[in-house]
C-alpha cells in the first residue's frame, strides 16, 4: 500500500476536532496547526472554560464541553483524541459510528481485543483511523530501517530498548489504574513497536515486573523471543531511569538510536572497519519539524487526502500485533505465568 501524493498541490482542507486540552495536545495540535490543508475546527474538553482556553490558540476554533455536538457537526472531517487512554476506546468508537476519521494517541486502546473492534468499525464505515505512534513517522526512525535494507549491519540478531523515567507523584491519570494506569501501555509499548519494527511478531515473550497491590504496573523488564535465536531484550518503568537510548545489532555492526530513542534526531552507524565500528561510528543528525509530530500528522492528512483508511506505515495489522505482544507481557507481570507462548493469544 502506498501513497502517491504531489505535495506541490494544494491538500484539501481537512477540517478537525480536537478531544482532550492536556499537555501531549498542546505539542501535537501546535503541530497540526502548522501542516498545510489542515483547520482546527473545535476543541473538546469536559471542562468548558479549558477548551475555551485552548481554542483561542487558534483562529476561528470553537470549543465545546460537549462530545456529542462536537461530533454531530457536518463540517467535521477529522477527531484527534488525547485524553487518558482508559477512554480512547469508547471516545474513538463514538467517533466512528459518527463517520469521523480518527487520529488516537497511543495506546489507542487497552487490549488487543478492543483495538481489533476499532478497526473493523473503520473498514465497514470507509474511515480512516490510527494510532499515534510517531515513532513510526520519525525520520531518524525510517533512517534506521533503510540502513538495515542496505545491509549496513548484516542480519539483525538482538535489540536493546528501554523506557524508565521516575516520574512526579502528582495524581494524574497515569497513577489512576481506572483511569490510565498502565507503564507497560504508556512507556513499554514504544520498545514492543520498536521490536516489532525490526523482527515482526515474536514467538514468546518472558516478562516480569512490579505491581501495585490494585494491579497498577509500575515496572517491566520482558524478553521477546524469535526464530533462529534472534531477540529484543525490553524495560519499561515510571519508578526510575532505564536508558533511554535502543540499539540494533547485527552480523556487521550495529546502530544506535540515541535517547529517546523514540524521538531522536540522529542515528549513531557502527559499521564497516573496525576502526569505524569500535572508535568512530558515522553519526546522521536530522532536523526536527516542529515538535516532532510533523512528519506523522502530514503523513495522516494525505493519507486521508488519498482515500485510504489506514497508513501503510502503521496499519491495522501492525497495531494488533503489537497490542498482542502487549497482552502476553501484562497476562505473565499480571498471571504470575513468566512466559507466554504466541499461540496463548
Amino acid at each position: 500500500m502506498t501513497i502517491v501524493q504531489d505535495r506541490s498541490t494544494q491538500l484539501r482542507t481537512l477540517r478537525w476536532g480536537i478531544v482532550g486540552t492536556g499537555r501531549i495536545s498542546d505539542s501535537v495540535v501546535a503541530d497540526l496547526a502548522a501542516c498545510q490543508g489542515t483547520e482546527i475546527r473545535t476543541v473538546h474538553s469536559r471542562d468548558a472554560g479549558k477548551a475555551a482556553d485552548f481554542a483561542k490558540k487558534f483562529a476561528d476554533a470553537g470549543s465545546t464541553d460537549s462530545y456529542e455536538e462536537l461530533l454531530a457537526d457536518p463540517e467535521l472531517d477529522v477527531v484527534y483524541i488525547a485524553t487518558p487512554f482508559a477512554t480512547h476506546y469508547a471516545l474513538t468508537r463514538d467517533a466512528l459510528l459518527a463517520g469521523k476519521h480518527v487520529l488516537v494517541e497511543k495506546p489507542m486502546a487497552v487490549t488487543a481485543g478492543e483495538v481489533e473492534k476499532l478497526f473493523q468499525i473503520a473498514r465497514e464505515r470507509n474511515l480512516f483511523l490510527m494510532e499515534g505512534m510517531w515513532m513510526k513517522f520519525n525520520p531518524a526512525f525510517i533512517l534506521l530501517q533503510e540502513q538495515i535494507a542496505r545491509d549496513r549491519i548484516g542480519a539483525p540478531r538482538s535489540l536493546r530498548a528501554m523506557f524508565g523515567m521516575p516520574f512526579p507523584q502528582d495524581g494524574g491519570s497515569r497513577w489512576d489504574v481506572k483511569r490510565s494506569g498502565s507503564t507497560l501501555l504508556d512507556q513499554g509499548i514504544y520498545p514492543v513497536t520498536l521490536a516489532h519494527t525490526i523482527f515482526g511478531v515474536p514467538e514468546s515473550v518472558y516478562a516480569a515486573g512490579t505491581v501495585r497491590s490494585d494491579g497498577l504496573d509500575l515496572a517491566e523488564h520482558f524478553t521477546l523471543e524469535y526464530t533462529d535465536g534472534r531477540f529484543a531484550q525490553c524495560a519499561s518503568s515510571s519508578q526510575e531511569f532505564a536508558d533511554l537510548s535502543g540499539s540494533i545489532s547485527g552480523t556487521k555492526g550495529w546502530i544506535v538510536l540515541p535517547g529517546p530513542f523514540w524521538s531522536t534526531t540522529s542515528i549513531q552507524i557502527h559499521a564497516g572497519s573496525w576502526q569505524t565500528i569500535i572508535h568512530a561510528p558515522e553519526s546522521v543528525d536530522l532536523d526536527r519539524e516542529g515538535n516532532g509530530y510533523v512528519p506523522m500528522l502530514r503523513a495522516v492528512n494525505e493519507a486521508i487526502t488519498a482515500g485510504l483508511t489506514e497508513h501503510p506505515l502503521h496499519t491495522a495489522a501492525d497495531t494488533t500485533a503489537v497490542f498482542r505482544t502487549l497482552d502476553m507481557i501484562r497476562s505473565a507481570i499480571l498471571g504470575g505465568n513468566s512466559t507466554v507462548p504466541k499461540n496463548r493469544v
